[in-house]
């Protein structure tokens, strides 16, 4: 079992960066594949970002490559999600979320956390 608790969101400017953080349980959390999604209001929940294991792979939707950033730190458990260039169309609860196994996904996530709002103001 994982909980996962999500932080770090808020008004932020067009153009304006925000840092997301998520706070993960248990002791295996570095086995886990973590993903970040999003859903505006009056759209479906979509994908955002994975990373690998160890940081050392990511894969990032097309609507945030180059100004979204993944990156965890297994000592403490957590994953972030820099987001930079905001944009009224980031505006959305973002959740994040873990999957067992190795591989990069968009789909097959297992564990989600409560989400955290974002809001992005032109």
């Amino acid at each position: 079992q994982v909980q996962l608790v999500e932080s770090g969101g808020g008004l932020a400017q067009a153009g304006g960066s925000l840092r997301l953080s998520c706070a993960a349980s248990g002791r295996t959390f570095s086995s886990y594949v973590m993903g970040w999604f999003r859903q505006a209001p009056g759209s479906v929940r979509e994908f955002i970002a994975a990373i690998n294991w160890s940081g050392g792979s990511t894969y990032y939707a097309g609507s945030v490559k180059g100004r979204f950033t993944i990156s965890r730190d297994n000592a403490k458990n957590t994953v972030y999600l820099q987001m930079n260039s905001l944009k009224p169309e980031d505006t959305g609860d973002y959740y994040c979320a873990a999957r067992r196994g190795p591989q990069l996904s968009s789909v097959g996530y297992d564990y989600w956390g409560q989400g955290t709002q974002v809001t992005v103001s032109s």
